[in-house]
């Protein structure tokens, strides 16, 4: 028998949408301000998993510019039916205030990985929309209502309103069907026909700590529907030393030999010194990640097997294993035509202002705005995936002026970031600098201590070590000998727990940038990437026992030499 280890999609993946194709099994998940919009996995076993598509890739499905952090696509749906792909999603533009505007969509493809189609307009009422396939043929879009009004809960419950393909728009009464538990804040509906039931999956308490999903059924579309006795289906509130914590949010699929499977959101926690267990959980910088679980069904109920928590390690389903190769490589060398899978973009595609043609072997990145802009930022990134890990960059670049500064940066959204860079000093030529924001708190750590770059040095090495509880960065003038930047920054300052502000869902990224705010667009070549992670095997809480001590050596490779890997 097999086993599904915890989380399946780690880094950045949040509210999972499953669903099963013939023998194919598909999870589509949140990217929020990140283009392109929405990545989805396959997988033959629910164990191992391997990126398929990210199908809002082009503006006509997605324009983001302007996008508040955190805005754009939340919670996604996926399904099947028709001979096609059915994906649901939404584009965010306001998370602050008493308004939530969003604007939800449908866009439809044969396959998982072709074009799809252009964007069909839904409605504007509320976020995290599915489709529900009738048996009868009829389909139904469910969301939350969002309710502005000054006395009004926010929340308004799930609406329910009939789509006509045809048409292509919905039609008919729009009714409000159910107003979740005394949990509050109820969102993410999706409906299920099993049995003589309708069953509705609803996520609420919100997305940190108290995070929960709950379930409800009726033999009538419309309701009334009645919670389950024994709900939740899954938290990870009631036990703080729990290794998957803010378990919410999912789906369900049933296998092709009849067992049930519930894949959902969660976060793995790291402790920050000092910290008292029961006190604060921990931080997620790795933002909140997708797990499975094993179902059962008792009394034409759906339950967690052994209990409503997540486990790390379950039960996977009676069906062969098949085991993918790596998704992207430890190093990426910028070789192809286009920019690897595992790269994303603020609001707007890559090709905006970067190529990896213009100079064949390494990605060009042209200068745009700073890490405030919300329009414009010339940032490739990846997510943080694990822990510990190291990142490692050579770029060539040729500043003019103290606006350009090309270099590599930690990235949580635009109050919450480091940046390691090369610029222009009046006075010292091409130099090195570091720039942090925190809650949008803007420092110069080195001061008047910036490093010069030497005339004969052709590129600049970059390189960050991130353990759980602090990173740090590095520079060389050619690739071997390495000098420490004098300044530890805590990692876990780029979660969602420690910015706790509007826009704090998505997680940290690492990457590279290009910022040219004197209107030139000054270009920097990258030759290369490495991301290379440590091996994390804890199922259970790690006390900050490594805190300040950095990580093990390892030996050197200079990965700027054309040929490795």
């Amino acid at each position: 028998m097999s086993t599904i280890q915890n989380p399946v999609l780690r880094g950045f993946n949040p509210d999972p949408s499953m669903v099963r194709v013939g023998d194919d099994y598909y999870i589509a998940v949140s990217t929020f301000e990140w283009f392109p919009g929405v990545v989805i996995y396959h997988s033959k076993d629910l164990v191992n998993w391997r990126q398929v598509a990210r199908p809002l890739n082009r503006v006509e499905l997605l324009d983001m510019k302007g996008n508040p952090d955190s805005g754009g696509v939340w919670a996604p749906q996926l399904s099947y039916a028709d001979g096609k792909f059915h994906l649901i999603y939404s584009d965010v533009k306001v998370t602050g205030g008493i308004y939530k505007d969003v604007t939800n969509y449908l866009t439809t493809c044969e396959t998982i990985d072709g074009e799809w189609s252009s964007p069909i307009f839904l409605n504007q009422s509320g976020f995290d929309p599915s489709l529900f396939h009738d048996e009868d043929g009829r389909k139904w879009l469910l969301n939350m209502v969002w309710d502005h009004r000054v006395g009004r809960h926010d929340f308004g419950g799930i609406v329910l309103q009939e789509y006509d393909p045809k048409q292509e728009k919905l039609v008919g009464e729009r009714k409000v069907i159910y107003h979740g538990t005394d949990v509050g804040l109820v969102e993410a509906p999706h409906l299920y026909k099993i049995g003589d039931y309708y069953y509705l999956l609803t996520a609420e308490g919100g997305t940190m700590i108290e995070h929960h999903a709950s379930i409800a059924r009726s033999k009538n579309i419309d309701g009334p529907y009645e919670n389950h006795p024994d709900n939740p289906l899954i938290s990870s509130y009631y036990d703080p030393r729990l290794a998957l914590q803010r378990a919410g949010h999912g789906s369900m699929v049933e296998t092709q030999n009849g067992e049930w499977y519930f894949a959902h959101l969660n976060s793995r926690l790291t402790k920050a010194p000092g910290d008292v267990l029961l006190m604060n959980r921990g931080y997620s910088q790795l933002g909140r990640e997708t797990a499975i679980q094993k179902m059962e069904w008792k009394n034409d109920w759906p339950y967690i097997v052994d209990g409503n928590y997540p486990k790390v390690k379950v039960e996977g389903p009676d069906l062969p294993e098949q085991k993918w190769g790596p998704d992207f490589p430890v190093v990426d060398q910028f070789e192809g035509d286009e920019l690897g899978g595992q790269w994303q973009t603020l609001r707007i595609p890559y090709t905006e202002f970067a190529s990896t043609t213009d100079n064949p072997g390494y990605l060009r990145i042209y200068g745009a705005g700073g890490h405030s802009n919300l329009h414009k930022q010339a940032l490739v990134a990846r997510r943080w995936q694990a822990f510990e890990f190291e990142s490692e960059t050579k770029v060539i670049f040729e500043p003019e002026t103290f606006q350009q500064q090309a270099g590599l940066v930690n990235y949580y959204n635009t109050k919450n970031w480091t940046n390691l860079h090369v610029t222009w000093h009046e006075d010292h030529g091409k130099v090195i600098d570091l720039y942090a924001s925190e809650r949008n708190n803007v420092s110069a750590p080195l001061g008047d201590d910036v490093i010069p770059v030497p005339e004969e040095a052709e590129a600049v090495w970059f390189k960050v070590k991130v353990n759980q509880y602090t990173y740090q960065f590095s520079y060389s003038f050619d690739g071997e000998k390495w000098e420490d930047i004098p300044v530890i920054f805590d990692s876990w300052k780029l979660s969602d727990e420690y910015i706790q502000e509007a826009g704090f869902f998505t997680g940290a990224f690492v990457g590279m940038s290009v910022i040219d705010n004197s209107g030139m667009n000054k270009a920097a070549d990258f030759e290369y990437f490495r991301y290379e992670e440590e091996e994390d095997t804890r199922d259970h809480w790690t006390l900050p026992r490594h805190y300040g001590k950095g990580q093990k050596g390892k030996e050197k490779v200079n990965y700027g030499e054309r040929g490795k890997n």
